[in-house]
């Protein structure tokens, strides 16, 4: 009776974080899509880029109000405006390599099949292994706050090998990031599908914005 008990448990545990993860992924695909949409927008209009502290204030002033609403309805509506603001500030840089580069497309295409395929990869490690990749969290939230301090440090310093540097490390950053957040959602360290989006998200853009980076600087062709 025991044993039955306890395999009962266990079937359930695994069909709730099988259902964080199905959550989750259609989620981020929602989001994904209407970050899109947001950026196409802004590109349409020619928005300029926004003053740093803007969209620092306003990433973090969401993220915030994301995380504070995540056990309630009022999250969604809250990930969806952290997603699309986030597009807002995409669509002019998108607009200037398009611009600017006479590979602009092709520069734009390689950083969007690269953020697919390390995205593809990271997630079906995951998935596949089933191995709980958590030893990685305290290696992923140290290097992160690094990066960003960094990256924070060369808006004044505009060093170019720093911020090539800054780009490089968020590549291997952001790949970590998802291969430990999916794997925490499978192992239930997870169980709240909107700030496993935002996570994931949040990885995803910067993943995509770091490569786009690189290759604008070995790639492309005025």
């Amino acid at each position: 009776m025991r044993s039955t008990t306890i395999a009962s448990q266990a079937e359930a545990r695994l069909l709730a974080n099988h259902k964080v993860l199905r959550n989750t992924y259609a989620l981020l695909s929602m989001t994904l899509i209407f970050s899109a949409l947001t950026a196409w927008f802004a590109m349409q209009i020619h928005m300029p880029r926004l003053n740093v502290f803007i969209v620092l204030g306003g990433y973090f002033g969401l993220l915030w109000l994301t995380h504070k609403f995540s056990h309630r309805a009022l999250g969604l509506l809250f990930v969806f405006l952290l997603t699309g603001f986030m597009g807002l500030t995409l669509g002019p840089i998108l607009d200037i390599y398009f611009n600017r580069f006479a590979n602009g497309t092709e520069i734009v295409g390689l950083a969007l099949g690269g953020t697919g395929v390390i995205f593809l990869t990271m997630s079906g490690i995951a998935l596949t292994t089933k191995k709980d990749f958590s030893f990685m969290g305290n290696f992923l939230m140290i290097g992160i706050l690094v990066a960003f301090i960094a990256a924070i440090a060369n808006i004044f310093f505009q060093i170019p090998a720093l911020s090539l540097a800054v780009s490089s490390a968020f590549i291997f950053l952001m790949a970590g990031l998802i291969l430990y957040e999916t794997s925490s959602i499978i192992h239930g360290g997870v169980s709240n599908y909107i700030l496993a989006t935002t996570t994931l998200y949040v990885s995803i853009f910067n993943l995509f914005t770091s490569l786009l980076h690189i290759l604008g600087i070995f790639g492309g062709e005025d």
